[in-house]
This record gives C-alpha cells, sequence and structure tokens, in this order.
C-alpha cells in the first residue's frame, strides 16, 4: 500500500483515483500502519507527501481520513476553540454524541498534543449555563438517579426556567436512562421534551439541548438530521459534510444510512452525489467511504 501511494505521487502528475481508493479502502487503523511503512521505506512523512501533492478540499478530507480518530476529534475541538470566535456547533456535536470513554480519551490526547486543558479552553471560549452543561458533559460518570417530574418542574411546570434543573438532569444521566425520563415527561406535561427545550430555552443552550436529547434518542438519527442539512443550506457545508462522514465512517454509517433513508426517503448515497455536483474527487470521496 506505501509503495502504491509512492507512485501514484512520482513524477508528473498526481493519480487522485488511486489515493482514493487505496485509503477508503482501508480502516484508520490499517492507515497509521501505512504511514509508518512510508516513512520507513522512503524516509519522509506519509501526510506531509500527501499535502504537497493534492489541494482543496480533497487534501482536506485525505489529513482527516489519515488522522487516528481521537486525534481528529481533539483536533476539531481545538481548532473550535483557538482564535476569534468559537466553532459552537463543532464542540455541540462532538461532546453531545461521543461516549463517555471516547471523551475521556479526547481529553487526554487534547492535552499531549496541545498542551492545555480542554476543559480550561471550553471555559475560556463560553460562558453561563452553555458553559456549564458542556464541562458537565466532558465528565465521564452517567448516573440514573432524579425524578421524571423534576423536569417538568424545571421548564413548563413553572413561571421562568430553571434551566439548572435542565442541565443537571440532561447533562448527567445516562442516554437509556433519559429516555425513560422523556417518556414520563411526556406523560405529565403532553409535550415531547424537545418542544418544552424549544420553549423554554434559546441561542447555543437550545442547540446543545436539543443535540443531547437527540443522541439520547437515536445518535444516527442524529447524524443523518446533521448531514442533510448540511446539503440543504445555501451552498454545501463541506466542513460538517466532511467532519461526519470521516468521523462515522468507521462508528456506525450503516446506521447513520438507514436514518437518512427512513427519516428523508432518500439514499444518503445518491444525495452526495446529487448535490456534488459536477463529479469531483470531493464528491466521489465521501461515496466511497460507503
Amino acid at each position: 500500500d506505501a509503495e502504491i501511494l509512492h507512485k501514484a505521487m512520482k513524477g508528473m502528475g498526481t493519480d487522485e483515483d488511486a489515493i482514493l481508493m487505496l485509503l477508503t479502502s482501508r480502516s484508520n487503523d490499517q492507515r497509521q500502519q501505512i504511514k509508518a511503512a512510508y516513512k520507513k521505506a522512503h524516509g519522509k512523512d506519509l501526510v506531509s507527501a500527501l499535502k504537497s501533492e493534492l489541494g482543496g478540499l480533497f487534501e482536506s478530507l485525505i489529513v482527516a481520513l489519515m488522522t487516528p480518530s481521537v486525534l481528529y476529534d481533539a483536533t476539531l475541538l481545538h481548532n473550535a476553540l483557538k482564535g476569534a470566535g468559537t466553532e459552537d456547533e463543532v464542540l455541540i456535536e462532538i461532546l453531545a454524541s461521543r461516549t463517555g470513554e471516547q471523551i475521556k480519551e479526547i481529553t487526554k490526547v487534547y492535552k499531549k498534543e496541545f498542551g492545555g486543558k480542554l476543559e480550561k479552553d471550553i471555559c475560556g471560549d463560553t460562558s453561563g449555563h452553555y458553559q456549564q452543561l458542556l464541562v458537565i458533559l466532558l465528565q465521564v460518570k452517567k448516573g440514573t438517579a432524579g425524578k421524571t417530574y423534576d423536569l417538568y418542574a424545571a421548564g413548563e411546570g413553572k413561571f421562568g426556567t430553571d434551566e439548572e434543573k435542565f442541565i443537571t438532569i440532561l447533562g448527567n444521566r445516562s442516554a437509556e436512562h433519559l429516555g425513560k425520563v422523556f417518556a414520563a415527561y411526556k406523560k405529565i406535561s403532553g409535550s415531547d421534551i424537545e418542544d418544552s427545550i424549544r420553549g423554554e430555552t434559546t441561542g447555543n443552550l437550545e442547540n446543545l439541548l436539543l443535540a443531547v436529547v437527540k443522541c439520547a434518542g437515536s445518535i444516527p438519527d442524529f447524524f443523518a438530521e446533521r448531514l442533510y442539512k448540511s446539503m440543504r443550506v445555501s451552498g454545501t457545508d463541506d466542513d460538517t459534510l466532511m467532519r461526519i462522514m470521516v468521523s462515522r465512517s468507521e462508528v456506525d454509517m450503516l446506521d447513520i444510512r438507514g436514518s437518512f433513508k427512513k427519516i428523508y426517503g432518500q439514499s444518503l448515497y445518491s444525495t452526495i452525489q446529487v448535490l456534488l455536483q459536477p463529479p469531483q474527487d470531493f464528491c466521489l470521496f465521501p461515496c466511497a467511504l460507503f
């Protein structure tokens, strides 16, 4: 594999099709082995070599695929926090959807690679109840204590919203427990929890609470919706499309495809092909991940 990539980048021009088909047919672990074999054989870094030969979105996608999955998440979070402004949708997507064990590993790698604590960096870029819930989601333990009535009393059952109670319950309970809480909540209040959140909160806190609720119900459904919206805005949201296709390709992409078909009545594969016209490497690349 290392030699095929070397030949694809050797001489005049670059065989992008060969690079595309080889790397998308290997797992992330196998790509790391190829990277090591390439360096041993040719004395240089494979990712650097690929970057020198490629460009644009295709380069970004190939580099993302060559990055170990935990480091990829850590890098996304670091990039979302650095510089002026914060990419809140990246913080929300990752922290709401990853398991406790994954978040634990991301936190370790973040500190190793970027020399700072993820929690401290998040606190430096966010504020209020939104910040509080993000920090809670960084903690690994998920319990089952708490009463469904507490959630109702914190929202529709009172004048004004007790955001603290919403945050404590939604941030500290397991997905299985939250599913039972949401079903009981509907019986008590007559409303879906998502409708109550939309009516009682706003901005980034609302978006984060909704993401937590959706992921507790179905992570594939959550990502199917994110993908659909990324291809339905004015122009494709390439960053979101790339991020989800790469990060979920070896996790639950088959389930996401099923959710996409169930919810929207069309194939995710064909949607990407049709919307990213004319055909180009960026169009073919996500489809190759299927």
